[in-house]
């Protein structure tokens, strides 16, 4: 259901060709972080956090792309039989569990939207969802961020919408929980993430 690491790596590495873009690095990054934080959790399976961070963003392998690149990566990780990577490439742009709460252009046909739409509604948010939702606000291409700086760094490049803050709240609250299962804030377990400030 999902790819051992070196697979992971190697569609990364292909999609990377196919639309060079900062969007790889960070691909990394979320990867990294996932890891790490699944690493200090009992009930997460780091190989399998690595993967999905690796290829969340796997959508994207078809060029610039807002909105679609949830579907577009969802319908390539099916036809590959990666059910578990399928599923964190629409879940990862929903931190709230609502397709009308994301703030990219919608650049899908009416299919995509309605299926995504119900795909979204018959499913409730398991561990990975939450922790790639988390990563990918935690990365950006230049290493690891605290989620202030990754949300300035969002909200500059689409703008504020009515969802905002409530994405932001609800990013928080899967740090909040991952703090808990960990025992401490995960922020203490990203190396260098101090130097965000800095780049």
């Amino acid at each position: 259901m999902f790819p051992n690491k070196n697979i992971a790596i190697n569609e990364l590495k292909i999609a990377e060709k196919m639309n060079p873009g900062p969007w790889s690095q960070h691909s990394y990054n979320v990867a990294e972080a996932a890891k790490i934080i699944a690493d200090n959790c009992k009930n997460l399976d780091a190989d399998k956090a690595f993967s999905c961070g690796l290829l969340h963003d796997i959508g994207r392998r078809t060029g610039v792309a807002a909105f679609r690149h949830t579907i577009d990566g969802y319908n390539y990780a099916i036809s590959k039989g990666l059910d578990d990577i399928a599923r964190v490439c629409l879940t990862h742009s929903f931190p709230i569990k609502d397709i009308e709460a994301d703030i990219a252009k919608k650049d899908v046909s009416k299919e995509q939207y309605e299926f995504i739409n119900k795909y979204l509604n018959s499913i409730e948010y398991n561990d990975y969802d939450k922790l790639i939702i988390l990563c990918d606000s935690l990365a950006d291409s230049n290493g690891f961020c605290i989620l202030e700086k990754r949300f300035v760094d969002t909200t500059r490049r689409y703008g504020t919408y009515s969802c905002t803050v409530e994405r932001w709240n609800k990013t928080y609250e899967y740090k909040e929980y991952f703090d808990k299962i960990v025992g401490k804030s995960i922020y203490k377990l990203l190396p260098d993430i101090e130097n965000c400030i800095y780049y």
